[in-house]
């Protein structure tokens, strides 16, 4: 064997090396690029005669890298920060010099091997199945420009000017306090589905400065809000009122306020509010600040769930983590469903207590601390909606007509609602955009 393919053989054998001897980052290397990446090392080294199984194995670590839309450089950096292992989750929780020393070295150890691998990047693989292979060029290398992603990019400058990245263990520590890792350091917005949480790629992109009226109920929300992130107590919320107000956009908002980038927003749906104490106990101790998000909350008495709910609003012997609160919004003045027969009569001999009882479903929202109402607009706070929502889109119609349209709109839709005005200008953007198309076309 000569030199250059003993060289080119220890070379290979050292990342290999490198890549099975993480102790606590091996979620690094589990996902679809570094699966791809490990599988074109193995087929580097052990290539047949014509380098055709390199040469495949090359073909689907540049897939996987695309579809990530990053180079390998960025999937690793971005794999550290995000990571969940014994080291990151305590790192959440102590500062520096009260965690394990053994945890500190092995962490040391494994951003070594990161940074050994790091250097492993495209360019060379590239070069390495060109020489497998023995063709004329080596593949095309995979790149693009980042996409913009909520990393602290300052914090990866720093980290990539290390001369040894085993020095930075000390900042990640800080990051991992301040941003969290895991699914927590991915997403800001979850659901709850099968007894586990799911992150949302893409929350509704609502801004609270473009929800319009209702400005005390806005400013009680952001002030509760504020006291969770800030680690004072907060209390659990009820935003009551009619179909289309805003109440589910207003809590959606906050995800997309000015310094709420530790906030979290979980959304439970009313067959799953049996969970909740499970939920809860999951969040209990992480830094990250989360509001358990229930729409259109209306119950049974006899519901599990009422039950459940009943008792993390009111609290038990488990002590209460300060970062969750519940935020629900409901149609329904009273939140669980009453019926004629539930009434008593003076014939009735069945409770003697049951007056109190009824009274106890009745005030079920008054177990939330807080309650925001939300009335129906009236006809010039429709039209303010309107005319508001209108310049936001640039729609070109003057005053008067858009007030017709706005009129004969709301009297075969859902009443007055910010919903309906938005629907409106939904459809009258779409509709004047078509007519200059077909203007255009002639």
């Amino acid at each position: 064997m000569s030199t250059v393919n003993t060289s080119f053989y220890t070379k290979v054998q050292f990342f290999q090396r490198q890549a099975a001897s993480l102790l606590l980052y091996q979620s690094v290397l589990q996902g679809e690029v570094p699966i791809a990446f490990l599988d074109l090392l193995q087929s580097i080294r052990y290539s047949d005669a014509d380098g055709r199984n390199c040469l495949q194995a090359y073909g689907n670590y540049f897939q996987a890298l695309a579809a990530s839309k990053q180079t390998w450089e960025e999937y690793l950096i971005r794999q550290i920060l995000i990571a969940d292992n014994p080291f990151t989750r305590l790192a959440q929780q102590r500062a520096f010099a009260d965690l394990p020393t053994a945890l500190v070295a092995a962490a040391q150890h494994d951003l070594q091997i990161l940074q050994n691998l790091y250097d492993c990047n495209s360019a060379i693989l590239s070069e390495w199945v060109q020489f497998v292979a023995h063709l004329p060029v080596s593949p095309v290398v995979w790149y693009q420009e980042s996409e913009s992603i909520e990393i602290d990019i300052d914090f990866i400058f720093s980290f990539l000017q290390l001369e040894t990245w085993a020095d930075a263990v000390e900042n990640l520590v800080a990051y991992y306090q301040q941003y969290g890792t895991g699914l927590f350091a991915q997403y800001r917005a979850f659901r709850w589905q099968n007894g586990n949480l799911t992150g949302i790629l893409y929350p509704a992109p609502v801004k609270v400065d473009t929800l319009l009226s209702y400005e005390w109920q806005k400013d009680t929300l952001l002030k509760n809000t504020k006291f969770l992130l800030l680690g004072q107590p907060a209390l659990h919320l009820l935003l009551y009122g009619s179909r289309g107000s805003g109440k589910s956009s207003l809590v959606k908002s906050l995800l997309h306020e000015n310094g709420h980038k530790i906030l979290r927003l979980i959304e439970v749906t009313k067959p799953e509010l049996k969970n909740l104490p499970q939920i809860i106990e999951q969040l209990r101790g992480i830094p990250q600040k989360f509001i358990i998000f229930v729409d259109d909350l209306s119950l049974e008495e006899d519901n599990d769930a009422f039950k459940v709910l009943k008792v993390v609003l009111e609290g038990s012997l488990t002590d209460k983590p300060q970062n969750v609160v519940i935020y629900a919004t409901s149609n329904c003045r009273h939140l669980i469903r009453e019926y004629f027969n539930d009434r008593p009569t003076p014939k009735d001999d069945e409770e003697v207590h049951a007056w109190d009882t009824m009274q106890e479903k009745l005030s079920f929202r008054d177990h939330f601390g807080l309650t925001l109402t939300f009335e129906s607009a009236d006809q010039k706070t429709y039209l303010k909606i309107v005319q508001r929502l209108a310049a936001q889109v640039d729609l070109n119609l003057n005053q008067e007509d858009l007030e017709y349209k706005a009129l004969q709109w709301v009297s075969r839709h859902n009443g007055r609602s910010g919903r309906t005005a938005q629907q409106l200008i939904d459809f009258l953007k779409a509709d004047l955009s078509v007519d200059r198309e077909n203007k255009n076309s002639l």
